[in-house]
């Protein structure tokens, strides 16, 4: 059969439109061709697949071909898992930038096993705890080039440890009833919240 690119530009390839859930969680109109065929390697069994292809006819994403090694599964299905593995890749992601999983230094096997785990736990505590303390009033902090409508895990990090850090005496600069101060205030808490992010 010729290959996925050729059918994507086939004008004979038979498009059926469909609405998606699409990485924004919004419905999304797009056009999906499958079929099936054998996918084959020298050395190795033929294995049976369905191919999908998706494209967006408004032109903004760009067109993607999937693989799905049980070809009894609807197109459907198959792009809509496929859009759902976004999070978690982004959960591993933030989990090896922010919490250091995949660089453990462990000598243990055990130890190692259960590192993992731990961090991913720690993820969704942290996960948790923020959106507890999110308030839409709370806006995260923005950069000129990355405006955020909503809080990535590094300003959820940082919102916990900050509360942490209030909620229990991290850091003093002076006595309950001082006479002076040795950090104005407001000084003070711009370097707790720009500690509060820091990698």
């Amino acid at each position: 059969m010729p290959t996925l690119a050729t059918i994507l530009t086939d004008p004979a390839t038979v498009w059926q439109p469909l609405s998606l859930a699409w990485y924004s969680g919004q419905p999304r109109q797009m056009d999906i061709a499958s079929g099936t065929a054998v996918w084959f390697h020298n050395g190795k069994p033929p294995v049976p697949i369905r191919w999908v292809l998706i494209r967006d006819p408004a032109g903004k994403y760009d067109p993607v071909a999937l693989l799905c090694t049980d070809p009894q599964q609807s197109p459907l299905h198959i792009a809509t898992w496929f859009v759902q593995r976004w999070q978690l890749e982004v959960t591993f992601e933030e989990s090896r930038r922010h919490l250091g999983v995949e660089t453990q230094r462990q000598w243990s096997d055990k130890a190692i096993a259960r590192t993992t785990p731990l961090l991913l736990g720690l993820f969704s505590w942290v996960t948790l705890i923020a959106h507890a303390l999110y308030h839409p009033s709370s806006a995260p902090r923005q950069a000129a080039w990355y405006p955020k409508p909503l809080p990535t895990f590094s300003d959820a990090l940082a919102w916990v440890r900050h509360t942490l850090w209030a909620a229990y005496p991290t850091f003093r600069i002076s006595q309950d009833d001082p006479d002076m101060l040795k950090i104005p205030k407001s000084l003070f808490d711009t370097l707790v919240s720009t500690l509060s992010y820091a990698t």
